[in-house]
């Protein structure tokens, strides 16, 4: 049996910093749940969804909302594992063939509608091996250097539009050929970086405040929707 394309939603239960992160409510929804819903959405490039979880809560939940579960070791489920060893374990784990792995964070609930579709068409036109979403910075950054600040992307003085461009990983949206995550690889040398300029790029669910900034935008939404 092949699936071409399949989603991770990686979902560990020993959060710090927000207990229980994935299985808080976040509007009507447990958090891990709007990434399954996502991935439900684009089920026209998405062939299957699995939820790679060590927690019991997480699990019981991810059936609820129809996704597979692969049962995460303890052995890959620290504080210091890096994410791409639970898409490696979900790959080894199932029997069916995969090209490409969609990587949804729960701590990045809230994406455009169409981020997946156009993605997509991006990945597949340039036959990239690995993208992932950046969104441009607009702040003024700079070092510490023995106790003075050294500014890294401007001068002082100088007006913020006119700043040479800068950004970061948003963790929105990862698209990686299955080939490279066997080789422990998301973000490839060669990876697209594939630009959102989106309020929703901002959330990333780590703390109590950033929970409450996603409930206050998913509410703004609902509200002019």
């Amino acid at each position: 049996m092949k699936n071409k394309t399949i989603a991770i939603i990686p979902a560990r239960g020993g959060s710090k910093r927000l207990p229980n992160k994935n299985t808080i409510l976040l509007g009507n929804y447990p958090l891990l749940v709007h990434s399954i819903l996502f991935a439900q959405a684009n089920s026209t490039i998405i062939d299957a969804v699995y939820v790679s979880t060590d927690d019991a809560n997480s699990k019981a939940i991810a059936l609820q909302y129809g996704a597979q579960v692969i049962d995460r070791p303890t052995s890959i489920s620290g504080d210091a594992e890096p994410t791409v060893s639970a898409l490696k374990h979900v790959l080894e784990s199932i029997e069916t063939e995969v090209e490409n792995v969609i990587l949804l964070q729960p701590t990045n609930p809230l994406r455009p509608e169409n981020l997946l579709k156009e993605a997509f068409e991006t990945f597949q036109k340039d036959n990239c091996d690995s993208l992932f979403t950046v969104s441009r910075s607009e702040q003024k950054l700079g070092k510490i250097k023995n106790k003075l600040f050294v500014p890294f992307n401007y001068t002082i003085g100088q007006r913020s539009q006119d700043l040479e461009p800068l950004f970061f990983e948003n963790g929105l949206l990862y698209i990686t050929k299955a080939k490279l995550i066997l080789e422990n690889t998301i973000i490839s040398e060669n990876a697209f970086p594939f630009e959102v300029n989106h309020i929703f790029a901002n959330v990333d669910i780590d703390t109590q405040e950033d929970l409450e900034y996603a409930k206050y935008l998913l509410k703004k939404l609902i509200t002019h929707n």
